[in-house]
């Protein structure tokens, strides 16, 4: 087996699991339904790589083009780019595992061809008290001709406070454009409320420094009662973080019945949840939808039914011309891979190629390709490349 420029890696990992929200929804004049393609009309062929138990999420490595995957029950996988073998990778944190809860996301950090450092989520649990939280840390991987390990692991920052339940972790990361920072986000944790107070990090997108401290600038740093931690806030449950190769960062975020978000996001935004939604409250109860002049900041684009968006990818490959630039979301509900036309900093048309299964996550390959991990239950590693 071979895993060429891995050297010693270092790890960040922030802690969330998989969420297996499948809603439904009432229409909204604010939202959109996306066109959809099926499988005959698709603009690309679809190869089958590989498959995997419950996966979560997956990350190329710089120089190798080895491939990360997480499983949400706690297994870490390194995949050769060349020879499709794989193996096991040692190390990895205990993780609890219930309800959305377990091992999350996995990206390579911005030194990684240099020392190897790579970042994972995950969710721990309390001092026996029945709470649980997300959790960021940071190791080295190390690797040889058949074996992989973390070495090292620490944590370096916890989502807070913990509370009861084992769902909305979040816990998706993103390397800021300068490469000293990281976004993280951390869901309201079924909580709601929190996500407008801005003393704890529920509800929230993070901007954290690579040792996990709060980032230096952060927009709410100077505000009384405030976590220093904060980029912005007013979010539910954001399972998509990516930057553009513009600087801009994006999110994409679950609603309740209807109403699942992509967002632009600002410098100390309030996103609304849950005093606006485009979607309606479980058990029928209303959420003003998003207004102009009403204090947040409203979703570039929104689907009601929901579509269940549980990653986020933006193209910047030349494999498929068209699409660079553009926004892709994995869709659980949906079943299916969104395509949002993005004009800059803003959204114009989508479509919903049908999978026909729950999609968990969604990358693009150093050649760019475009590849898909199916959720658990059918948990396929695919590969799409255009149509001849």
């Amino acid at each position: 087996m071979r895993f060429i420029g891995l050297g010693l890696a270092a790890v960040l990992v922030a802690g969330c699991s998989a969420d297996a929200e499948r809603s439904g929804g009432d229409d909204a004049s604010s939202a959109s339904v996306p066109a959809s393609i099926a499988e005959g009309e698709r603009p690309f062929d679809v190869e089958e790589v590989d498959t995997f138990d419950d996966p979560w999420a997956m990350t190329f490595l710089p120089g190798s083009g080895d491939l990360l995957v997480t499983e949400r029950s706690g297994t870490l996988h390194l995949r050769d780019a060349d020879t499709g073998e794989r193996v096991e990778v040692a190390g990895v944190p205990d993780v609890t595992v219930a309800g959305q809860g377990g091992l999350g996301d996995v990206v390579a950090g911005p030194t990684f061809e240099d020392d190897g450092t790579v970042y994972l989520s995950w969710v721990e649990s309390g001092a026996g008290d029945g709470t649980s939280g997300a959790v960021v840390g940071r190791a080295r991987l190390r690797t040889s001709d058949a074996a992989a390990s973390l070495d090292g692991l620490e944590v370096i920052w916890r989502q807070a406070p913990k509370v009861s339940g084992t769902g909305h972790f979040s816990h998706r990361i993103a390397v800021a454009p300068d490469g000293e920072h990281l976004f993280v986000s951390s869901g309201d944790r079924q909580k709601k409320d929190p996500a407008q107070d801005t003393s704890n990090t529920l509800g929230t997108i993070v901007r954290l420094t690579l040792d996990g401290e709060p980032a230096p600038g952060n927009p709410l740093a100077e505000d009384a009662g405030a976590s220093p931690e904060i980029w912005s806030y007013g979010h539910r449950n954001v399972l998509g973080l990516e930057v553009a190769a513009d600087g801009s960062l994006w999110a994409s975020e679950m609603g309740p019945e209807g109403g699942d978000e992509l967002n632009l996001v600002e410098a100390g935004g309030n996103y609304g949840w849950p005093e606006a939604s485009n979607g309606s409250d479980y058990g029928g109860g209303e959420i003003p939808d998003h207004a102009p002049g009403d204090g947040f900041v409203a979703p570039a684009a929104s689907w009601t039914p929901s579509i269940s968006p549980g990653s986020l990818m933006v193209y910047t490959g030349d494999l498929f011309p068209d699409w660079t630039g553009d926004a892709f979301l994995g869709a659980l509900s949906g079943e299916g891979l969104v395509h949002v036309d993005l004009e800059g900093t803003t959204a114009g048309d989508d479509e919903l190629f049908e999978m026909g299964e729950r999609i968990r996550a969604v990358e693009q390959a150093p050649d760019g390709a475009i590849w898909l991990l199916e959720d658990e239950g059918s948990g396929r590693l695919l590969r799409l490349t255009p149509t001849a």
